[in-house]
């Protein structure tokens, strides 16, 4: 497991980092001076609570995840497009990618 985190002090202190460390916890942090980071997981988790789970209270855990599988991989990977990619989906992006290489090679 990774516990991804930007350079606050609550988590770069030595109580903390041992915990996870106790944990086998892999921590993951922004370089220091670059916001950019996160950037790209900070965007898809506003899209996923904007488009997605929202503020929905799940009943059980298998709820919860069968309404992220749905939400990762039936709309967002297969229908959502995204600007980064030029309007495509990942799918879409995915697979031009890979004809591109094969129409080179």
């Amino acid at each position: 497991m990774i516990r991804m985190s930007d350079r606050g002090s609550e988590y770069a202190s030595k109580s903390y980092q041992e915990m996870l460390h106790q944990r086998g916890i892999q921590v993951s942090m922004s370089r220091k001076g670059d916001c950019y980071d996160n950037a790209l997981i900070e965007s898809f988790w506003g899209s996923l609570k904007d488009e997605g789970i929202g503020q929905t209270i799940y009943q059980t855990r298998e709820e919860a995840k069968t309404a992220l599988f749905d939400y990762i991989e039936v709309f967002y990977n297969r229908k959502r497009k995204n600007s980064s990619l030029g309007y495509l989906s990942p799918v879409e992006y995915e697979k031009q990618g890979k004809l591109r290489k094969t129409e080179f090679s």
